[in-house]
């Protein structure tokens, strides 16, 4: 990992589990770090644990109002952002709904970060080789988003929606990086998965089997947490990453070891779910990202 002295980044979910990995290793390169959590006891315990300048700040990705509080935070300081890592996210939980009322995982994973970016634009545009990197998970393979019932109105199971979620955020960032690249913004967008690591996922799946069989995933397939967030410090500082490019574990049933370039299959890269997506995305959001 390149030093990462005098850039400025920014990670969701950064007081534990992958975004904790992430936080550590760049401040221990010399970066300035915005750790954002939704408790921000939680985040200033962690912050205690790390070299270096670490700021903590609260954010709700399951509240927009929050996502454009701490938006706005960071725009009032006005120093660039160099990287964005959309890494937190919530997994298999019973059905529940936004501030906004949106289906909780769909929410969180995907539409609080897709607010975000758009929101921080303006701070990554002037940052130096800015990227945003967008973290999926394994459970993007099966996934497709059901545009006709996205808050899981009339049907939900928690493993379909996460799956959903996991997929919108893969087609997210590619279609973001088209979009940049489109427009001309010097700002590259890519997406990481971590395969299965150790983190606490199994604690926001609302207990139950789901809740068991994730435990048991922990305890004796995942990789530690700081192996886990190798995929996506990778996109987020590797010379040789690009824009539009998608990395994960290159082990052999792709949960576990070295990252390694993915190849999106049709799916991911079908533009008219990229559309539509973008679309219900700025609807749900409010945002309208200003390229």
């Amino acid at each position: 990992m390149p030093d990462q002295t005098g850039r400025t980044v920014v990670v969701t979910g950064g007081n534990s589990g992958l975004g904790f990995e992430t936080c550590k290793a760049f401040a221990e390169r010399g970066a300035t770090v915005v750790l954002a959590s939704r408790d921000e006891e939680r985040g200033r315990a962690a912050a205690a644990r790390l070299p270096g300048r670490v700021d903590v700040l609260r954010l709700d990705l399951a509240d927009l109002d929050s996502v454009r509080v701490f938006a706005a935070e960071l725009v009032g300081r006005g120093a660039p952002v160099d990287v964005l890592v959309n890494n937190a996210g919530i997994g298999m939980s019973a059905r529940s709904l936004t501030a906004q009322g949106v289906e909780s995982q769909f929410g969180v994973n995907h539409l609080g970060h897709f607010a975000l970016t758009g929101l921080l634009l303006p701070l990554l545009r002037r940052g130096t080789g800015a990227r945003v990197v967008t973290v999926s998970s394994n459970a993007y393979r099966h996934g497709r988003i059901d545009f006709d019932d996205l808050s899981g109105a009339r049907r939900y199971r928690a493993h379909t929606f996460y799956e959903q979620s996991k997929f919108a955020n893969v087609v997210f960032a590619l279609d973001l990086d088209r979009r940049l690249r489109a427009a001309g913004v010097p700002v590259a967008s890519l997406a990481a998965h971590p395969g299965v690591a150790r983190t606490n996922l199994p604690n926001s799946s609302g207990g139950g089997a789901v809740a068991f069989v994730l435990k048991l995933a922990n305890d004796w397939i995942a990789q530690p947490a700081a192996h886990g967030a190798w995929c996506q410090l990778h996109a987020a500082t590797a010379p040789t990453a690009q824009g539009g490019q998608f990395y994960g574990p290159g082990g052999r049933t792709w949960m576990r070891g070295h990252p390694a370039l993915l190849h999106p299959g049709p799916a991911l890269s079908d533009p008219e779910t990229a559309r539509r997506l973008w679309e219900v995305s700025t609807e749900l959001s409010g945002v309208v990202y200003m390229f």
